[in-house]
């Protein structure tokens, strides 16, 4: 057993490595769970990047005035967004879109999507559990 302890270490440790960040980057802690904050918005960016494709909307702060402000409203991973249908293309500057999502804790204008209709076509986004949902209303 003793010949096998420096091995076993080695792997556990390699493994232990590995797993560390890609646990941090799929972490939600910033973004408080026990609230909601819903956007009547237009989309002035989507960016379809990697790790999290994310929108620049332009909305209102609740409760702050009619003034529009920028926020940033991240997605799933490109990977599974892509398995459902969309594509660079989904979203446009000038859409008007209903957004919901959990806010940041620290306060800054940032959302984690969990549902976005677009009122032109019906679209809606949704982020149920870990998996994404896209669909147009009427297909």
């Amino acid at each position: 057993m003793q010949r096998y302890g420096p091995v076993l270490g080695a792997a556990l440790a390699f493994v232990a490595a590995q797993a560390g960040p890609t646990s941090a980057h799929h972490s939600l802690a910033g973004y408080d769970s026990s609230r909601s904050v819903e956007l009547d918005a237009v989309v002035s960016e989507f960016h379809f990047t990697q790790p999290h494709p994310y929108l620049i909307l332009q909305a209102p702060e609740p409760g702050a005035g009619p003034t529009p402000r920028a926020w940033r409203v991240e997605m799933d991973n490109l990977f599974e967004l892509t398995e459902v249908g969309m594509t660079a293309a989904t979203f446009r500057p000038g859409d008007r879109v209903q957004a919901v999502g959990q806010p940041m804790r620290d306060g800054t204008r940032k959302l984690y999507l969990r549902r976005l209709d677009r009122l032109k076509d019906g679209l809606r986004y949704e982020q149920v559990g870990f998996q994404p949902r896209l669909a147009v209303r009427g297909r």
